[in-house]
């Protein structure tokens, strides 16, 4: 399988986009990578629409050293993401070591706050597209785009293409 021996992070906080999250979960699985959860120290995390999901770990605890990519989902979660220190220097810390850092719709936010789009391609749902660009990033109506490490997706249907494109990058593509 593509990905066997990698590790990869998914971020969770409540109100997260469920597809956002459980569909590129499943996917790496299938390519062989093995996926954690990982939260902001509660014993679980609803959806917006009420899917729980139970993390692996507190991102606080987890060292980036043992990963080789993360994904941070969109819906509602990230406004929430976006105050948590150890989150933001989790995310920062792999961008920092070129790393596939994944975000997707709202997450942006997560990605503005780790201060790791400034003169980059990125995307993100519309109605954060002048964060995205006061921020510093240049912002692209795109399904999917990568620039370097950083794979930015818009909305859950787009997750086809963001999940073929993280998996590339993670695989070394």
């Amino acid at each position: 399988m593509l990905l066997n021996g990698k590790k990869v992070a998914i971020l969770v906080e409540d109100n997260y986009e469920p597809r956002e999250l459980w569909v590129p979960y499943y996917r790496l699985q299938e390519e062989g990578a093995e996926v954690q959860i990982l939260g902001t120290g509660k014993e679980a995390y609803t959806s917006k629409g009420g899917v729980t999901a139970k993390p692996d770990m507190n991102v606080a605890d987890a060292s980036s050293e043992e990963f080789h990519g993360v994904i941070i989902p969109g819906g509602y979660a990230p406004d929430d993401m976006r105050t948590h220190q150890p989150l933001l220097d989790f995310v920062r810390v792999l961008f920092e070591e070129k790393r596939p850092v994944g975000f997707i719709c709202h997450a942006g936010w997560v990605a503005i706050s780790a201060g790791i789009v400034k003169g980059k391609r990125c995307t993100s749902f519309w109605s954060i597209k002048d964060d995205m660009i006061n921020a510093g990033a240049e912002w692209l109506d795109e399904a999917c785009v990568r620039d370097d490490n950083l794979i930015s997706s818009r909305v859950p249907k787009d997750l086809p293409e963001f999940n073929r494109i993280f998996i590339a990058a993670l695989s070394g593509e």
